[in-house]
């Protein structure tokens, strides 16, 4: 873990969490290279953390830190079921109710087939889930600064490939805290010994992390933090 106080006395309370995960799978049974090394998964974002947290602190260190608070966290076992956020989120360091938004960083250096000859996308799953609040900030981060392509495709609950299920986000939308959740879609070598670091196509992965940073930029700045949306009996979204 790693935490950023806020420089508002009063909004420094909030906190926003940024994750990635550090953990694969390991060793597999058959083949000459045995070793999955896990690059992009999820080597990649859990590089986007760090770089994350360098930039904040030097931001900070030069009298310009962020209003709210920021917690910077890799957690282990997520190839396991989630289980390092799934603890997290019933052990939390900070109060949940406190907790105003989840960016989680999953696989952000490599492409899918469907994307082979575009190097400015990435995927994003759940902004709009729960705050319609959280959607309007990281669009309008993107295209204020970014301007990366967003695929959406895969934000459905419904998907069959189940994205908005499969990474540590989704620990914390289940306790009604906003989230947005950046990918870069599968390709041959995940889960796979060839997911290596000669592989990762570096620019790309350092623009998809600068979108993550002006996005945790607004959302550490703002006026107010993300309204979780109403379901039609008036309880917060889940």
């Amino acid at each position: 873990l790693g935490f950023l106080e806020g420089s508002d006395p009063k909004l420094k309370k909030e906190v926003l969490v940024v994750t990635g995960h550090y953990d694969h799978i390991g060793l597999t049974t058959s083949g000459e290279d045995k070793v999955n090394n896990g690059a992009d998964d999820d080597g990649s974002g859990t590089t986007g953390v760090l770089m994350l947290a360098e930039a904040f602190a030097k931001a900070k260190k030069a009298g310009n830190g962020p209003k709210r608070s920021i917690l910077f966290m890799t957690v282990v076992g997520e190839e396991k079921g989630l289980l390092g956020s799934e603890w997290y989120s019933e052990h939390p360091v900070f109060p949940l109710e406190n907790t105003i938004t989840n960016l989680n960083i999953d696989m952000i250096g490599r492409g899918d087939k469907d994307h082979a000859s575009d190097n400015n996308f990435v995927y994003i799953i759940g902004s709009d889930m729960l705050s319609s609040d959280l959607d309007k900030i990281g669009k309008k981060a993107n295209k204020d600064y970014v301007n990366i392509n967003l695929d959406e495709r895969y934000n459905n609950r419904t998907d069959p490939n189940r994205f908005y299920y499969r990474s540590d986000h989704y620990n914390f939308a289940k306790h009604g805290i906003p989230v947005i959740f950046y990918f870069n879609g599968v390709h041959p070598e995940y889960h796979m010994p060839g997911d290596e670091i000669s592989k990762i196509d570096f620019p790309m992965l350092a623009k998809r992390a600068q979108l993550v940073y002006f996005t945790a930029w607004e959302l550490a700045n703002g006026l107010k933090r993300p309204v979780v949306d109403k379901n039609d009996d008036g309880t917060p979204k889940k």
